[in-house]
């Protein structure tokens, strides 16, 4: 058994042995082609090495060999052009040359120039003194007429120049306005409705004029009271007249009078329901005449305020001429003008009839309707190109939009049509005193007449003192003066009359 063991442990002994013997064999021959590896690595990096060096000593001799033919082109063109710059040279010192000879020669020329100019002068002074002798004024005094006939001659030709062209500029300006202003009035019929501040009410007899006032006049009072209305009861035969400047009031007093007379029954209880429904009335009629304004113009998202203070212009008049259709016929102007220049139509439109909101309310407000008017559009929610058209619609301030001008337009044609609005006595002569008075401000005005209710003045001037021209320049500068300081509807036409008579006497 033992010898068996020791048998087997003798034979791995030796297979180790084998084993060990038999990788130290591959670790060397492992170890000897790492070193023939080594040096056959070195070798090739050796050989590597002087191919780059070989091959940087061509490029560098290539290189070089490149610069030195760059610079032998180099020094070539400059060569070259050094010979261009020395043949230029040349040239120049030739032309210099030339021209300090031409110098001279202009010197020369200049010399002689001065002495003939020299006698020249001798000679027009001569001349002149002898001229001056003849004519029997001196150069100053003959410089001084002439000038002033040159100056005589340019202002008759400015003038003339100035009347040909305002004749062509008005003709065509005249024949566009007319073709544009025709068409939209003839698109635009209002009807002009004239009111007063005073309403009559027809009684079925004069004994209804008691019953209206009542015992110890308690009903009269408290129609006035209610309504703030006066109540004129006179001598007129089967008429009661109701006096209030509010339009409004006034209405609201009539509708209830009349439904009092026509009942019969007549009371304070009976007059204060009378007047409440009849207010009620008024309002609705109020709103439906806004909604029918708005509705007729095509403007659509006006605030209901807004349209009630339109509806309230249907009960003002200004001049007698309803603000209501007279808003609506600058609406419908002022859009069609609009439509013929190209312009906003809606904003146009929409500010044409706003225009004159504010009168719905300058009886109970403080301050003119243009800025009550601005105050309402503004409150509510007009955009600002409409507030800017209201504000300048009588020139309170510049118009600085298209639609502006002409809302202001169309307002100056609904206010001047023939019979669209009634001047009061005072104004109109107001009026025709203060034409007289800027044509007599100016000087050698011998009459003056504003005839035709003041839609012409007529001049007469001192013939000696104006010509034609002159007289056409005085016509132009009235007008204009009349056109800045006056306001008034339509135009006013102004006619210079320049007579020359001579008389004789044969004896």
């Amino acid at each position: 058994m033992n010898s068996a063991l020791l048998t087997v442990a003798i034979i791995v002994l030796v297979i180790l042995i084998a084993v060990i013997a038999v990788q130290r064999v591959k670790y060397k021959n492992l170890l000897f082609q790492t070193e023939q590896s080594k040096k056959d690595l070195q070798e090739r990096e050796a050989i590597m090495q002087k191919e780059a060096m070989i091959k940087a000593k061509e490029a560098l001799h290539n290189e070089r060999e490149q610069l030195n033919a760059d610079e032998r082109e180099r020094r070539r063109e400059f060569a070259a052009i050094e010979s261009k710059l020395s043949k230029r040279e040349d040239q120049l010192e030739d032309k210099i040359q030339e021209l300090t000879d031409k110098e001279l020669e202009l010197d020369k020329i200049k010399d002689k120039l001065i002495e003939k100019e020299d006698y020249l002068d001798e000679i027009v002074t001569k001349q002149t003194i002898e001229l001056e002798r003849i004519a029997g004024m001196s150069a100053e005094d003959a410089k001084r007429m002439l000038l002033e006939q040159l100056k005589s001659d340019l202002a008759q030709e400015q003038m003339q120049l100035i009347r040909e062209n305002e004749a062509k500029i008005r003709e065509d300006a005249l024949e566009k306005s007319k073709e544009i202003l025709s068409t939209t009035m003839q698109r635009c019929m209002m009807e002009q409705v004239v009111e007063s501040t005073v309403s009559v009410v027809s009684l079925p007899n004069d004994e209804m004029k008691g019953r209206i006032i009542g015992r110890e006049g308690r009903n009269i009072r408290t129609l006035e009271t209610l309504t703030g209305v006066d109540l004129i009861i006179d001598d007129t035969p089967e008429a009661v007249v109701l006096s209030a400047f509010d339009p409004v009031r006034r209405e609201i007093a009539k509708i209830a009078l009349e439904k009092l007379i026509q009942d019969g029954r007549i009371h304070p209880v009976r007059i204060e329901e009378t007047v409440e429904k009849s207010r009620e009335e008024v309002e609705k009629k109020i709103m439906k005449e806004g909604e029918n304004a708005a509705l007729e113009m095509g403007i659509m998202g006006l605030n209901k305020e807004l349209i009630k203070n339109l509806g309230r212009l249907y009960y003002r008049t200004s001049y007698g001429q309803n603000v209501l259709k007279h808003s609506l016929e600058v609406g419908h102007i002022a859009g069609m003008l609009a439509a013929e220049l190209g312009a906003n139509v809606y904003v146009a439109k929409r500010a044409g009839l706003l225009h004159d909101i504010g009168k719905a309310v300058d009886q109970t407000q403080e301050g003119t309707h243009i800025q009550l008017g601005v105050e309402l559009a503004s409150r509510y929610g007009e955009k600002p190109d409409v507030i800017h058209a209201i504000e300048a619609h009588h020139d309170d301030v510049t118009a600085n939009t298209v639609e502006a001008v002409l809302v202001k337009l169309a307002d100056a044609i609904s206010a001047g049509r023939p019979g669209a609005r009634r001047d009061t006595l005072e104004i109109y002569i107001k009026r025709l005193q203060k034409i007289e008075e800027i044509v007599n401000g100016y000087e050698g005005i011998k009459q003056s007449f504003a005839v035709q209710a003041g839609r012409e003045v007529r001049v007469i001037v001192q013939s000696e003192m104006f010509d034609d021209l002159a007289s056409q320049k005085l016509a132009r500068d009235i007008a204009k003066k009349i056109e800045d300081e006056l306001d008034y509807p339509g135009q006013i036409k102004v006619t210079v009359v320049r007579e020359f008579r001579t008389t004789e006497i044969a004896k």
